[in-house]
């Protein structure tokens, strides 16, 4: 039996196509830079709005509502999140699907979990927990290192080594050397024990005491050393375990003092 073509489906496929060419032909170079991927390509993510960004990750939009519709309503509701909303409440959004959802929220979450502090001050060793607490499912050793400007405030955080399933070998360069690059004022230092338990080990203290000589020489300050798991963590300043720098605190510390001098004063 001989194989029939219909050449007239080929035929109203091939106008389409020729239509769409004409219709990207027709479209000016100023009208396709508007788009906010050809300008992201072209300037950077830091050139579009918080919208335009949105829609970008959205890629798409449904029947009735254009992508650009969609970020906008999106961005209402995450404007009135008090954090991350979940999966279920961004499914809500009429055009946003499980799938959307879905992606906008691993999208958000890895932002917070990368660079959600950055910026922030670290009052006490729970605010850098806050930071890397995400690596503490891991079942290797992790060593991180965190930049601080004069004002406490993040200005990096940095996966420095990863190492076996019970320990990590770190060097001082390994550790300065971004350190130094951030221009930072002071650093603390963390890393995960995959077996859970919050109790330093002598490999801990003793790469704690080296990054302290190192950071007396360089004039850097050296304010934590943090052992984390899933459960918590373990400070060395709280602790007042020996090996950081002695004219180094935090925040709250200083409040502390403060609020003592205060009430010294108050009974004289």
């Amino acid at each position: 039996m001989r194989n029939e073509i219909d050449y007239t489906d080929c035929f109203a496929e091939s106008q389409t196509d020729f239509g769409a060419g004409k219709r990207r032909a027709r479209e000016s170079p100023a009208a396709r830079y508007g788009r906010p991927r050809e300008r992201m390509a072209d300037k950077g993510p830091q050139a579009l709005s918080d919208s335009e960004l949105l829609a970008v990750v959205l890629n798409t939009g449904t029947k009735g509502k254009n992508v650009s519709e969609l970020a906008r309503e999106l961005l209402r509701l995450l404007e009135k999140s008090g954090g991350i909303p979940s999966v279920e409440k961004l499914s809500r959004l009429s055009g946003m699907g499980s799938a959307k959802a879905g992606a906008v929220a691993a999208m958000l979450e890895f932002g917070r979990r990368r660079w959600g502090g950055l910026g922030m001050v670290a009052k006490h060793p729970s605010d850098l927990f806050s930071l890397i607490r995400h690596h503490a499912d891991k079942r290797q050793e992790r060593f991180v290192s965190v930049s601080l400007n004069g004002a406490h405030e993040v200005v990096s955080v940095r996966v420095v080594t990863v190492g076996l399933v019970n320990r990590t070998v770190v060097h001082p360069r390994e550790v300065f050397a971004d350190i130094i690059q951030d221009r930072a004022v002071s650093f603390a230092v963390a890393h995960n024990h995959p077996s859970g338990r919050l109790v330093p080990s002598g490999d801990d203290d003793e790469i704690t005491e080296r990054l302290s000589k190192a950071a007396r020489i360089l004039g850097i300050g050296f304010l934590d050393h943090l052992v984390f798991s899933q459960d918590g963590f373990y400070s060395y300043r709280l602790e007042r375990r020996p090996g950081l720098s002695a004219d180094e605190s935090y925040p709250y510390e200083e409040e502390e003092v403060e609020s003592e001098l205060m009430a010294l004063l108050e009974k004289l």
